[in-house]
């Protein structure tokens, strides 16, 4: 059995639920189904990014953070603020909440949730963001189970899949990483080179600008309709999933026209920051299903772990 089926295996389901609830954000709340496609930006100023990402459904959340004392993540671009952690307003709640739900978010989830932590911030040494990234591998390595993770060049996905960005050399340091439960973000650049694996950057993140004009007002040209939907296929070729951001500031109709186009071609994650928009038009207009893409195991009930010393199960190479 693929170590990707235990993940919800010997947890303990009832930690952590009261303080979800009180959040506001348990399973009962949430309308519609789970969008895997949809991902949020939170902005700067966003104080709780995570309840209204869970509430609507959407399967990732982009979330800017600084370095602080003794290595602490703090959201947000600006100086670090007292209980605004990335442990506490988003790893504690969204872990959790997988734990007390036979490792899902939701029970309609097929991939894992993606978190992208982007450094930001003006702290840009090598050393403070070493610092930084070992306390954030630590934290994450305290819900092992939970997260997608690599050994020995093997993916396996879990409810949660973690990526970072903002730190200029952060591929040569998880490569460094016998089994780690952070990847690194990629581009199409990186699409038939040793650069940068998939076991390494399994997702291939760009903005929209970087290699398309088009704003969505008029439509779109015949040119850039195909570099899109050849780039996408190429990816997924390559083993690995597209997410693209930056999208241009418009009015949401011309949001749309991108949106759609975008869903066409199978990008299988769309990052904006109209959260309440993309989740209405993903509903109404899914995204064209990469057949390639192996989902999560089915929810089982709680199993015993493994004994420590039993023999290793069959591990296979899958999409995160």
């Amino acid at each position: 059995m693929n170590d990707g089926l235990m993940i919800a295996g010997g947890l303990a389901g009832a930690a952590g639920v009261a303080g979800l609830v009180a959040a506001g954000i348990s399973l009962s709340r949430r309308k519609g189904s789970y969008l895997a496609a949809a991902h949020a930006l939170a902005r700067p100023g966003d104080v709780d990014p995570l309840p209204a990402v869970l509430r609507r459904g959407l399967g990732g959340l982009t979330v800017p953070v600084t370095p602080g004392p003794r290595g602490e993540l703090f959201l947000g671009p600006g100086a670090p603020q007292p209980g605004r952690t990335l442990r506490r307003l988003v790893l504690t709640p969204l872990l959790a909440r997988a734990r007390g739900h036979g490792g899902r978010l939701a029970r309609d989830q097929e991939v894992p949730f993606r978190l992208v932590v982007e450094f930001t911030g003006a702290v840009r040494d090598a050393e403070t963001l070493l610092r930084a990234y070992r306390m954030l591998d630590q934290q994450l390595r305290d819900h092992a189970a939970l997260l997608s993770r690599c050994e020995d060049d093997y993916l396996t996905p879990g409810a949660v899949t973690v990526s970072v960005t903002g730190i200029v050399d952060v591929r040569e340091l998880l490569a460094t990483q016998d089994v780690r439960y952070v990847f690194a973000e990629g581009s199409f650049d990186d699409l038939g080179t040793r650069a940068a694996p998939a076991t390494l950057a399994p997702m291939i993140s760009e903005p929209w600008s970087r290699r398309f004009g088009w704003d969505g007002l008029e439509p779109i040209p015949a040119e850039e309709r195909h570099l899109l939907h050849a780039l996408v296929r190429s990816a997924h070729d390559d083993g690995r999933t597209v997410r693209i951001s930056g999208l241009p500031e418009g009015p949401r109709r011309a949001r749309a026209a991108i949106w759609t186009e975008l869903g066409a071609a199978g990008v299988d994650v769309i990052a904006d920051h109209d959260q309440r928009g993309l989740a209405r038009h993903l509903r109404r207009h899914p995204v064209s299903r990469w057949v390639a893409r192996e989902p999560l195991p089915a929810m089982t009930a709680r199993r015993p772990s493994p004994r420590p010393n039993g023999p290793r199960p069959d591990r296979r190479r899958e999409p995160v």
